[in-house]
């Protein structure tokens, strides 16, 4: 079976199992959700995620493509990547990320091809394909102006795609992209580069790869051999090796802080394919909070309502990366998150689990937002 070449969405630090929520809706990025045909007889109907400016458009297109999680496809949640898709948004562009045949909520079926890394990336290319056609016949898109990102399996597929003749598609971006093989006797790794080496000779536009030190599934040697063969075979990449980012670069790209390691690199490729890429709008962040003063992020004793041992978790959290948020209740209650599309909600959820009273966030990154009075032990 396929290793997690994972969505990477969150790293959800909490005491219990937190309940599965639903994202809410990125309001100031006029988030909804929609449904795609695709497939033969466009028969499959492919659960999109859209986001776009303010007004009618038409709006030159980012389409992005996810990964793969480990275990069953369905259970998958629906990707959204709010940060790259906010950085386009404020750019002028609309943003559409659909989950691919038997993923999430999306209908049909998923296919894969064992070791057959060429014909994985194809397969899923063919919905990314749909998903543009459908996209390039709405009149608030600019159908001339359209590019294709891809992280992980999403990668592969967009790079599978770039060898089909696509109008309006201008170029490709390729973060770690790739398909991970685990047990059996399949050179993964030799597949992989084979494929890249195929999509190369038949590439159709431009690339920008970018892959990390210290990527868990696809290192920098592993990088290297694939661009080679891309390019040997005649494909337009250029390869960004990053170095390091935080504990996996894997999850780069979902990452806020990713954003100051792919944004410049971006903007440079987008100036070189001819397409806008000039802030146009301003985006307010709608859960954004102020410092309060009410105590110092690293005062334990500060903290209300909490027993010992959730002041050992708030010490524990004080130690974990950016985005983070720790969230308290009158009960007793706890909860924390770091990183992620929403550590906030994250963290109100995981404390709301064990309260039947309301939570309220305390702390988020390095500043504490307490907005209540008291340090009831």
């Amino acid at each position: 079976m396929f290793a997690a070449v994972r969505r990477l969405a969150a790293a959800l630090a909490v005491l219990s199992a937190v309940p599965a929520m639903a994202a809410l809706p990125a309001t100031h990025l006029n988030e909804e959700v929609i449904r795609v045909p695709a497939g033969p007889n466009l028969a499959v109907s492919l659960e999109t995620t859209v986001y776009k400016p303010d007004g009618p458009g038409p709006f030159p297109l980012l389409v992005i493509n996810h990964g793969k999680a480990a275990g069953d496809p369905k259970l998958q949640s629906r990707d959204r990547f709010v940060y790259m898709a906010s950085a386009f948004v404020r750019r002028g562009y609309a943003v559409m990320v659909p989950m691919r045949t038997g993923f999430s909520n999306s209908t049909g079926k998923y296919i894969e091809h064992g070791c057959n890394m060429t014909a994985n990336g194809y397969t899923q290319a063919n919905d990314v394909r749909d998903v543009i056609r459908y996209a390039s016949r709405q009149d608030w898109i600019d159908a001339q102006h359209i590019v294709v990102a891809g992280q992980s399996y999403g990668g592969l597929a967009t790079m599978a795609l770039a060898t089909q003749s696509m109008p309006g598609v201008r170029g490709v971006m390729n973060f770690a992209g790739g398909l991970k093989m685990v047990g059996g006797t399949c050179d993964w790794q030799e597949a992989l580069v084979r494929a890249f080496g195929e999509y190369g000779r038949r590439s159709k536009v431009a690339s920008l790869w970018m892959y990390g030190a210290n990527d868990q599934y696809f290192p920098p040697a592993l990088a290297g051999r694939m661009h080679h063969a891309y390019t040997g075979a005649g494909g337009r990449a250029e390869l960004v090796a990053f170095g390091p980012f935080k504990r996996d670069a894997h999850t780069m790209l979902a990452s806020r802080d990713g954003e100051a390691v792919w944004l410049p690199e971006a903007a440079r490729f987008m100036e070189r394919i001819g397409m806008p890429f000039q802030e146009r709008y301003a985006l307010a962040d709608p859960g954004a909070q102020a410092p309060s003063h009410y105590a110092a992020v690293e005062d334990v004793s500060a903290l209300p309502y909490l027993a010992a041992n959730g002041r050992v978790a708030y010490k524990d959290f004080l130690n974990r990366q950016m985005p983070r948020a720790f969230a308290v209740s009158a009960s007793g209650a706890w909860g924390w998150a770091e990183e992620g599309e929403d550590p906030r909600r994250n963290a109100l959820a995981a404390c709301q689990s064990k309260s039947a009273q309301p939570c309220q966030l305390y702390t988020v990154d390095d500043a504490v937002v307490w907005q209540g009075t008291g340090r009831t032990d």
